[in-house]
């Protein structure tokens, strides 16, 4: 098996790799290719991510690669985590939209736009690129916003499935609290990427099992402070939604507070790019042969078993072939007050046919209400990213439950193209 990860010099890549070396009975990779443009960075990471092979005894071989069309020939899958403009436009997505007092973030908000206008049309060349090569690989999205960049895909007509960690967050999160092993969680998890609500946490009375209970209103009982806490939100406001809301929820829940956070805080870009200079400096030490602790503030958590579980599903191989997973998806009238061509985050079906969602109970109109809204801007702004023009742009802007008002989002139009010219053809 032949697997290449595009932006393989990123610092979340160790965190992959150890996943690759411990589940190697799962997913059995032969051959491994890190490509990035960063060759520095792709030394640093390829050679730490060889000695954590070596370590733990993978018999597959790692290289790296600036060269994508060479590498990704007999791929039969490739994970794409590429950031288009490195931490330095996410510092921007971060911060120019505060300017207008609005939050700034880089996958929702006018923050979370810029980054899709930047990254779509570079993702859809490189997918081109993997089809005319191998046109039978599997493409696993990584890259924010997943929901809008797997939307692209797909309506290219590309084998793309989407996938966050933030569901697999919440189920080792929960097993840790009732003292059972993961795979005896499965989430009621709904709606979009980074727009997700927990309904339900079934303990299941065996791993892989049909049956089960729901103890979420027991999780909300006994550890409701903690997950409150986590969350960021008020305890009584989680246990009167009886829900789990996404961490991304804070910033529709609580935007003005949080902008108001954010002015004193400074972005959490500057904050990574820290802890990224950090990680390379000792991805660098010949003697390292394991992900170091720091790695585990860069974010990420999870993310090497979810992407593995969700290849050896897409490949057929281990015991994942077949397996229930949370991963981003076409509707195809799962939500029927969503269009069919529309990607959401659901529990779906995975094996080598594709991912298929599993049915969905009815969603409550206070999420069902949400996740409709930002639908219309994920729409709006996937054809911004296609088809350029500061039109698309605004209007996009203006759908967003988060701007919604004519001079705000004429005001951050014009930021967004400023701060992105060199990114964006058309401008």
């Amino acid at each position: 098996m032949k697997l290449v990860v595009v932006g393989g010099g990123s610092t979340y890549t160790p965190e992959l790799i150890d996943g690759f070396a411990r589940l190697r009975d799962t997913l059995p990779i032969a051959e491994l290719v890190l490509v990035d443009p960063a060759a520095d960075r792709l030394a640093l990471v390829g050679g730490l991510a060889r000695r954590i092979f070596a370590k733990q005894g993978h018999p597959g071989t790692i290289t790296t690669s600036t060269d994508l069309d060479a590498s990704v020939v007999g791929a039969d899958a490739v994970l794409l985590q590429l950031r288009v403009g490195g931490q330095a436009a996410r510092n921007q997505d971060e911060t120019w939209p505060l300017e207008c007092g609005c939050v700034g973030q880089e996958t929702t908000g006018a923050g979370g736009l810029a980054k899709a206008l930047r990254t779509v049309p570079v993702v859809l060349d490189i997918a081109e690129r993997i089809r005319r090569a191998n046109p039978d690989a599997w493409i696993v999205d990584f890259t924010n916003p997943v929901g809008i960049v797997t939307r692209a895909l797909q309506t290219a007509g590309h084998k793309a499935v989407g996938l966050c960690n933030v569901a697999i967050g919440f189920q080792r999160k929960f097993a840790g609290l009732l003292g059972v092993v993961p795979e005896r969680i499965r989430l009621d998890h709904v709606g979009l990427n980074h727009l997700t609500w927990e309904r339900g946490v079934h303990l299941l009375d065996a791993p892989g099992s049909a049956t089960g209970r729901d103890v979420l209103p027991e999780l909300l009982e006994n550890f409701g402070p903690a997950i409150a806490e986590d969350l960021e939100l008020p305890l009584d406001v989680v246990r009167d939604l009886a829900v789990v809301p996404s961490y991304y929820l804070r910033y529709f829940y609580e935007h003005d507070r949080v902008v108001e956070e954010q002015k004193v805080k400074g972005s959490r870009a500057s904050q990574v790019a820290e802890i990224e200079r950090q990680l390379l400096e000792m991805y660098g030490d010949p003697s390292l042969d394991e992900k170091p602790e720091l790695l585990a503030k860069r974010g990420g958590a999870f993310y090497s078993e979810a992407a593995v579980n969700l290849v050896a599903s897409l490949l057929g191989t281990g015991s994942a072939a077949g397996d229930i997973q949370v991963v981003n998806v076409s509707n195809n009238g799962t939500l029927p007050f969503l269009p069919d061509d529309a990607v959401i985050e659901v529990p779906a079906l995975v094996d080598a046919t594709g991912a298929k969602p599993l049915p969905v109970p009815t969603v409550e109109p206070l999420y069902a209400g949400l996740v409709a809204h930002v639908t219309g801007y994920e729409q709006l702004a996937l054809e911004a990213a296609l088809h350029g023009g500061r039109n698309r742009v605004f209007r996009a802007l203006l759908a967003h439950p988060l701007v919604g008002q004519i001079d705000l989002a004429n005001q951050l139009t014009d930021r967004l193209i400023a701060h992105n010219h060199e990114h964006l053809a058309w401008a």
